[in-house]
């Protein structure tokens, strides 16, 4: 059985912004799973079902983005699962917009929803599925850069990156993270201008 949880803030008012981007893909996740994920418990809303013939837990937690650990913490532990079974997602601002990111293991960096995930486990050897959202402007608020509106062209990367990061963990299951990892792991490239 996998444990896959995205990261995210619940409330209205977080539900398009770039700290949601976890949330976003488990909705792509469980859109082309036909799973809903309305089932509440372990402080998240959950829904179970088959991706790539395998079980899975997806998992929105609902404790706000600095306490998803203890959601991550309660499913793990409940369900049994090793912990290369874990996938979690979430935005990343030191990766270009729209890029995705899979590592078997690592650091929380500066993502608090990580720092916390860490912290709870006890461990960072674990899958996750960074999306890059991109940095901050250098006269941009870094909370408002997380939180605040979304440009309408920037909110439709942003959707596809979702997308991207539901079919990595489907390759995840389906082929191995090593795979996956070969599969997804790009930077789009940049237009340039030539002269």
């Amino acid at each position: 059985m996998y444990v896959i949880i995205g990261l995210g803030n619940p409330g209205k008012e977080y539900e398009n912004t770039r700290h949601n981007m976890g949330f976003k893909a488990i909705d792509a996740l469980a859109a082309d799973a036909g799973i809903e994920v309305k089932k509440s418990r372990f402080h998240s809303l959950l829904g179970q079902g088959r991706i790539a013939g395998e079980k899975v837990l997806l998992v929105k937690p609902q404790t706000y983005m600095n306490r998803s650990g203890i959601a991550a913490r309660e499913c793990a532990m409940y369900f049994d699962v090793p912990r290369e079974n874990v996938i979690v997602i979430y935005d990343d601002i030191d990766i270009p917009l729209s890029a995705i990111r899979i590592r078997k293991s690592g650091g929380a960096g500066t993502h608090n929803g990580m720092k916390s995930v860490v912290q709870e486990l006890g461990v960072t050897d674990f899958p996750r599925i960074r999306i890059g959202v991109g940095a901050a402007a250098d006269d941009e608020d870094l909370v408002n850069r997380v939180i605040g509106k979304v440009p309408k062209d920037e909110q439709l990367l942003l959707d596809k990156a979702a997308e991207a990061a539901a079919a990595a963990v489907k390759d995840i299951i389906s082929v191995g993270i090593d795979n996956a990892m070969n599969r997804h792991n790009y930077t789009p490239s940049k237009k340039t201008d030539e002269n």
